[in-house]
């Protein structure tokens, strides 16, 4: 715990008289900072907390947008709760946390330990051009892998020069091939990320502890686990987080390429709050599933935080 000290000094400000002066250590906190964290925090009561407490006053009512609404105080949420097609969204938005999350920080982790310390050449190229699909937008990416999964389109003109034209298809329009393809492209997109937050992680850490495991006898894979792995520890907080709450949030990339079908197939939550409160007008629906969707994010998000970006020696 550290330890505030407080200083006095004696100050003359007239002869005879003597006052004491309070001076305060070095990083003490200061009521004056309250004044700079003002706007931002007002600025954030304005524009963020303030629409969520209005989206959580509207998901109690019954209302279609324009005609007055009806109080139905937790009717929606139980709809969110009962509803099977509802249900089924959020556990697509789950499966995609697998091809969003997992996939890309594995991947990731395992080409910057290659490329850290197998001398690679042109690593700032690579690196460049992995991390490109994040500059894009994502209703370009949609559009471009709409090509590409199409019947007709690049994927299965490969799989046909190959030799493996059975399991060719339209691919966007397969019932369950239709959310793995669309979490691919999620994986494509969030690979480039998680390799650019571990390659600055790894260069952080000491090159004396990769020497200290290599006297003790450690191989790549030990080396790997025992220096590598926990000196990313913030790395993967980060990049957990990040592309966790992509997965769960995204909208753009499905409504663009599938608009949740063929059926329901790939449907999420997101594109049920637009569908609910543009499209079948049912606001107050969508309010509640937007509500769920962001207490949903809150409690995973720091979840990871709590459980990978917390010292093991505690």
């Amino acid at each position: 715990m550290t330890e505030v000290v407080e200083r006095s000094r004696v100050r003359a400000d007239a002869p005879g008289e003597r006052r004491q002066v309070r001076v305060r250590a070095p990083g003490e906190p200061r009521r004056v900072a309250y004044l700079y964290l003002a706007p931002a925090f007002l600025f954030y009561l304005l524009f963020a907390f303030g629409p969520l407490v209005y989206t959580t006053w509207l998901s109690f009512f019954d209302w279609d947008g324009l005609t007055v609404g009806e109080w139905v105080g937790i009717e929606n949420y139980r709809k969110v709760l009962e509803d099977p097609d509802i249900r089924a969204s959020f556990v697509h938005s789950f499966e995609l946390i697998f091809f969003y999350a997992v996939l890309p920080v594995v991947l990731g982790l395992a080409l910057a330990s290659v490329i850290t310390h197998g001398r690679v050449r042109g690593v700032t190229f690579f690196r460049a051009v992995l991390f490109l699909p994040q500059t894009v937008a994502t209703v370009v990416v949609a559009i471009a892998w709409v090509w590409i999964y199409a019947p007709d389109g690049p994927l299965n003109k490969a799989l046909d020069a190959v030799g493996l034209s059975g399991i060719s298809r339209g691919w966007l329009g397969d019932f369950n091939f239709a959310l793995p393809a669309l979490g691919l492209v999620g994986t494509w997109v969030m690979f480039g990320l998680c390799l650019v937050l571990f390659l600055a992680g790894i260069q952080k850490i000491p090159y004396s502890l990769y020497e200290a495991a290599r006297v003790d006898g450690a191989g790549r894979l030990r080396e790997f686990f025992a220096v590598t792995l926990p000196g990313l520890r913030g790395e993967l907080a980060v990049a957990l987080t990040l592309t966790t709450i992509m997965a769960l949030r995204t909208f753009d990339l499905i409504y663009v390429s599938t608009n949740g079908g063929p059926g329901t197939s790939t449907t999420v939550p997101s594109v049920l709050v637009y569908q609910n409160a543009f499209v079948n007008g049912r606001v107050g629906l969508a309010a509640a599933v937007a509500v769920v969707l962001t207490a949903l994010i809150f409690v995973v998000a720091f979840a990871i935080t709590r459980l990978v970006d917390r010292d093991p020696s505690r």
